[in-house]
């Protein structure tokens, strides 16, 4: 799937709002940066990715909580909205985009099913963080291309 549009948007939407964004992913494993800085420029505006797989990487690049990780999981609202404004925190981006889910083929539970993704965005200097659940079909690469898809989708939507 080519992002290239939406990138170019997204792109145009951080300069024109002088600013730099920062990902925080686990199940997409960096297609997000990848797609952001798939075209010409980007070094405007893209300022670094964090791939943060496991539970140690997600405490100790961006500063999740132990107990937000025992107690909610990786896949929650709560870990998603600590990975973004710890990406913040960790960077010289003033927005952030993190997402956290179940790519499958394997790994999903009755309450957490294949295919659900929690995705969060965060400005810088602004207290409320944007999260949202969502429930993508298909394989494991389609739902990591949806997931991206809908992480540009949520910057421009929060820059605009």
């Amino acid at each position: 799937m080519t992002f290239e549009i939406l990138v170019s948007q997204v792109g145009q939407a951080l300069v024109e709002h002088d600013a730099m964004v920062v990902t925080a992913e686990s199940c997409t494993g960096g297609m997000i940066a990848e797609a952001l800085t798939s075209i010409g420029g980007s070094t405007a505006w893209f300022d670094r990715a964090y791939i943060t797989y496991s539970y140690e990487s997600k405490r100790e690049m961006l500063g999740v909580k132990e107990i937000t990780i025992q107690k909610k999981g990786a896949v929650s609202q709560e870990c998603v909205e600590e990975m973004a404004l710890g990406a913040l925190q960790q960077s010289h981006a003033k927005v952030s985009v993190a997402c956290s889910g179940i790519a499958g083929p394997t790994g999903g539970s009755p309450d957490k099913p294949v295919g659900t993704v929690w995705l969060a965005w965060a400005v810088q200097g602004q207290e409320d963080v944007v999260s949202q659940q969502c429930h993508f079909d298909g394989d494991r690469q389609a739902v990591r291309e949806q997931t991206t898809e809908a992480a540009l989708m949520g910057i421009m939507k929060l820059l605009n």
